[in-house]
């Protein structure tokens, strides 16, 4: 990948992974109930599924999964229900207090990991970065040699970005009031990422 070429996908991955979607706000709450350090894990889930996306894109597994209409109807009503379902759990719990002692590292783990796997947004953007970035003349895992590094890197420091803004926010809440309806604000958006999904069409990359 040429200079030039990598300028461009930081760029693009940047956009990417600073727009806010499901895991950002997954971040945002786990950071605001748990602090910094405790929401960590929920960070890592998140460069677990990019690397796992990442290596399924450049064996072109996603491509394969998103060209299948049924697949991706019967991937995307269970991610739709998963999202609406946190957001209904989160919207009716939002007065109950968060005790972190009941939520160990491997729940918040898992939970962000599956938030991370179902989430369109992921699947659409790995398919425009490797239609768009990869070079067909150039062997697959030379070019996967500098965007995987730059790719998770740039993830990374985005959700840990999001989690310290979700754990300022959680200090800044003083009042509970504030911190019911910041609580019911993350809950509202996965239930309107859930019903976004549900209606999403297929991702389709881009061709010349």
């Amino acid at each position: 990948m040429s200079f030039e070429a990598w300028t461009i996908f930081v760029l693009f991955w940047i956009v990417f992974v600073t727009t806010p979607g499901p895991n950002a706000v997954n971040c945002i709450t786990n950071g605001m109930t748990l602090g910094f350090t405790r929401a960590l894990p929920g960070v890592l889930a998140i460069l677990t599924q990019a690397t796992l996306f990442l290596i399924l894109s450049a064996v072109g597994v996603t491509a394969l999964i998103t060209a299948s209409p049924t697949a991706f109807f019967i991937a995307k009503l269970i991610g739709a229900g998963f999202l609406i379902y946190l957001g209904i759990k989160g919207f009716l719990t939002a007065k109950t207090p968060v005790k972190a002692a009941q939520r160990p590292a491997k729940h918040i783990y898992l939970h962000a990991l599956a938030v991370a796997v179902i989430n369109p947004k992921s699947v659409a953007g790995y398919l425009a970065a490797f239609s768009q970035f990869i070079q067909p003349g150039v062997p697959i895992w030379n070019q996967m040699i500098v965007i995987m590094p730059t790719a998770l890197t740039l993830t990374g420091l985005s959700y840990l970005g999001f989690t310290a803004l979700g754990a300022g926010i959680g200090r800044a809440a003083l009042k509970a009031v504030f911190n019911v309806w910041i609580r019911r604000v993350m809950a509202a958006c996965f239930i309107i990422y859930g019903i976004l999904l549900g209606f999403s069409n297929i991702p389709q990359p881009e061709t010349s």
